[in-house]
């Protein structure tokens, strides 16, 4: 097996398929079992989902102040607008672009700054802005709502901001998917094939794909259970209300790009006018092995812990060997 520590690895599955908990699993192993049995070095974490937790507060925050909703019609409902899939992934790219930058922000408000990106994110795949647009007292208020929660994670992200990347491997995490019962391929701004197409070179020239398996039907079953309406904006305990799920991710496209690439093992991404062959990887989880770790780690059951691991060993090995014969 190839001695290979890999370098960026997007996890992607539908929402509550154990992607979160893998992160966990991952954070807690030792460096020397991380890299013997994961080709892994140290981990740098980071995925979408605050981003869109801070998108539905702000709309709340709107109207709670008799304002139009910008980015869903009610906290229950998908996005008014499917570009800002690509909203998100644009999102991504700033993160992983403030990895290799020495430059750090430190604007007076957290909040405003992190309204002026998702402005620019949303320029960024064709979309105008929206939060520039506010009368000036709205945008105050919402900003002065929103403040401590964007605080935090501008301090977490600047935390991570020009680290040295040698030896370390980057975790992006996201989740994508189109309306259920939707053909084949799904239309524009839904799905992989899109958000994929939407990452920068910086990051798909390195990337390999881990993609934890589980159907739509398992999807929602898991989304329903770690549910917990105290902690909407856990990473772990967070729900996605029922009609996005049917709606944003009551399928998903994976299967299909698999099965159009252009080398086994790869799915083929066309972007920035070149195609990429992206090596993948499944960690089968349609029958549920990682739920448990969402509990106190003296719960966890050696053997469960056991299949979470030898499963992830598998993927792993695959992808190490499949990078290095890039």
């Amino acid at each position: 097996m190839a001695d290979k520590v890999l370098d960026t690895i997007l996890l992607l599955a539908l929402p509550a398929s154990g992607k979160s908990e893998v992160r966990r699993y991952l954070e807690l192993l030792s460096p020397a079992d991380r890299s013997k049995d994961f080709h892994m070095g140290p981990n740098v974490q980071f995925d979408d989902f605050p981003y869109v937790h801070v998108m539905r507060r702000i709309d709340d925050e709107l109207a709670a102040r008799r304002k139009g909703r910008i980015f869903f019609n009610s906290s229950d409902k998908p996005f008014q607008n499917p570009r800002d899939w690509g909203t998100l992934t644009a999102l991504l790219n700033d993160d992983y672009q403030d990895l290799l930058s020495a430059k750090t922000a430190a604007p007076a408000s957290a909040a405003e700054h992190l309204c002026d990106r998702i402005d620019a994110a949303h320029s960024a795949v064709g979309g105008a802005e929206r939060l520039k647009l506010l009368d000036a007292a709205t945008r105050k208020g919402v900003s002065t709502a929103l403040e401590k929660e964007c605080r935090d994670l501008l301090d977490e992200r600047r935390s991570i901001q020009g680290l040295d990347l040698t030896g370390k491997t980057v975790v992006i995490e996201f989740a994508r998917g189109g309306p259920h019962g939707s053909p084949l391929p799904l239309p524009e701004f839904y799905g992989y094939r899109y958000s994929l197409s939407q990452l920068s070179d910086a990051i798909l020239r390195k990337a390999v794909i881990l993609y934890i398996w589980v159907t739509p039907e398992e999807s929602r079953r898991k989304n329903e259970a770690r549910n917990d309406p105290n902690d909407p904006g856990s990473i772990l305990h967070h729900g996605v209300p029922l009609e996005v799920m049917l709606n944003d991710y009551g399928c998903d496209d994976f299967e299909w790009l698999e099965s159009e690439a252009d080398k086994p093992g790869t799915v083929t991404v066309e972007a920035h006018g070149k195609k990429y062959s992206i090596p993948f990887a499944r960690f089968d989880n349609r029958v549920d092995k990682t739920s448990f770790l969402r509990e106190d780690q003296k719960l966890w059951k050696p053997a469960d812990v056991k299949a979470v691991h030898d499963g992830m060993k598998g993927a792993l090995d695959k992808l190490a060997g499949l990078a290095a014969a890039v």
